[in-house]
């Protein structure tokens, strides 16, 4: 990486960035390059993210997805509505029980495929993708357990089949252009970072039955949509239980997994209010949720030591009335810069000591190629989600197939994102004790090279 020093006079100038080095990902026996053929993409879970996959997969003219699964009619009816909208027949569907995932990993022709269900569900089907000769770009979190993260090593390394986790929020057009400021040294050298998910989703937590924003406080079978199975994770559960988010990007400005690695971490949790008072503020206290007992501290926070020195602060609130934020911050030796408020402090840059400047110049000056390139092209990046980091991330998977190459975000990534909840949980439970991240690399993370973003292709 070039670590020069820049100052004022250089950048107001607008001279050169040095670019990052400009590298294919590496080739490796995943397939065929797959020039002039379709790709045959599978679909398991065709709720309100599985949809969103569908539509974005369906208007690539070198993708056709002829299966899906699911065991909710609703879902699989909104879903052919997506079909029809991209003038694609329908599909052929697996809806018979929980399992018949499994006869259609078994009896259909598949490149890859897509799990968006419930999270319980991503590690078991991801694993039985892999097995089958497929495959998988898995949607948050990649597995709840060590023991299923480490089966979704096992799998992936044994098949040569990829389990890309579909963590969008690395694609982010303005955390990505951080990434290429981490890249250039204009931090200097990283000391710090945080991140997070502090997003109300009381509503999305409870709902009438009525749409994915109901005003009801029904959960498990009498909830809509991700109420039926999301919500009991906050009965059953205390830690930081959707860390990916938050530590994708800073894993990428890291080199997780690639010449750095998570060491340990230590959690907390406040007590739990926020879902029993919403249900009272409500439906009262008579109605009978409002006796449930949760788990889930309204707010967690977790500190992860990285081998080579850093800190990264990780925040889960989900269940207090807030403004959506993922709490990003990235700090070095020369400077920071801070997502909340917009800014940015670079020593010998900045034209007041002491003063945050606005970030727009920076993030404009050190915009990825991918987003240059993709949002110059007509209509590519309209209503393709979240402000169009979906799109990023379901090309990333796509083309990985396609070029037959490792994807940006491999299992390694997967797993080490993922494993923050089961550890977060295990130290909250032992009184915010410090828990080691196991090596899910073998020690591989010392020669790995970053992958991630190094063009504008994928």
């Amino acid at each position: 990486m070039n670590k020069k020093r820049v100052n004022r006079r250089q950048f107001i100038k607008g001279a050169a960035v040095s670019s990052v080095a400009v590298s294919l990902l590496p080739k490796v026996a995943l397939g065929s390059y797959r020039k002039n053929s379709k790709m045959r993409i599978g679909v398991i879970g065709t709720g309100l993210r599985g949809q969103w996959h569908i539509k974005l997969a369906l208007r690539r003219e070198d993708v056709e997805i002829p299966v899906i699964c699911d065991i909710d009619e609703q879902m699989i009816g909104m879903a052919l509505s997506v079909y029809d909208d991209a003038e694609r027949p329908h599909p052929k569907i697996y809806k018979n029980g929980e399992k018949d995932y499994q006869n259609l990993l078994q009896k259909e022709d598949l490149d890859g495929v897509i799990v968006a269900t419930p999270w319980h569900w991503h590690a078991p089907m991801a694993v039985a993708a892999m097995e089958s000769g497929k495959h998988v770009g898995v949607e948050v979190p990649a597995g709840l357990t060590e023991n299923e993260c480490w089966g979704l090593v096992r799998a992936s390394e044994i098949t040569g089949k990829f389990c890309m986790i579909l963590e969008n929020v690395c694609y982010r057009r303005d955390v990505i252009a951080v990434l290429n400021m981490v890249r250039e040294g204009l931090f200097g050298e990283l000391l710090h970072c945080q991140g997070g998910y502090q997003h109300d989703l009381r509503h999305v937590k409870f709902n009438d039955g009525q749409g994915p924003y109901g005003n009801g406080v029904e959960f498990g079978k009498k909830g809509f949509s991700e109420a039926k199975w999301r919500t009991q994770n906050s009965v059953d559960r205390n830690g930081d239980l959707y860390p990916t988010h938050g530590v994708g990007p800073v894993s990428t400005m890291l080199d997780i997994n690639r010449g750095n690695r998570f060491v340990h971490l230590t959690s907390t949790a406040t007590q739990t209010r926020g879902l029993h008072k919403y249900i009272v503020d409500q439906a009262g206290p008579d109605h009978p949720n409002a006796s449930v007992k949760f788990r889930l501290g309204d707010i967690v926070t977790t500190v992860i030591k990285c081998a080579n020195g850093q800190t990264v602060m990780l925040s889960h609130d989900t269940n207090s009335p807030r403004p959506y934020s993922l709490n990003f911050r990235v700090q070095g030796t020369r400077g920071l810069w801070m997502k909340d408020n917009n800014s940015i402090f670079i020593e010998g840059v900045s034209p007041e000591g002491h003063q945050w400047e606005p970030d727009e110049p920076y993030l404009e000056k050190y915009d990825h190629s991918l987003w240059k390139r993709f949002s110059g092209a007509k209509n590519v990046l309209s209503h393709t989600g979240h402000g169009g980091m979906d799109f990023f991330i379901v090309r990333a998977f796509l083309e990985s197939i396609k070029r037959g190459v490792t994807p940006p975000i491999d299992v390694y990534d997967a797993v080490s994102m993922s494993v923050i909840s089961p550890l977060s949980e295990k130290s909250i439970a032992r009184g915010s004790t410090s828990v080691k991240f196991p090596d899910f690399t073998r020690g591989k993370w010392k020669t790995n090279k970053p992958i991630f973003a190094l063009n504008d292709e994928y």
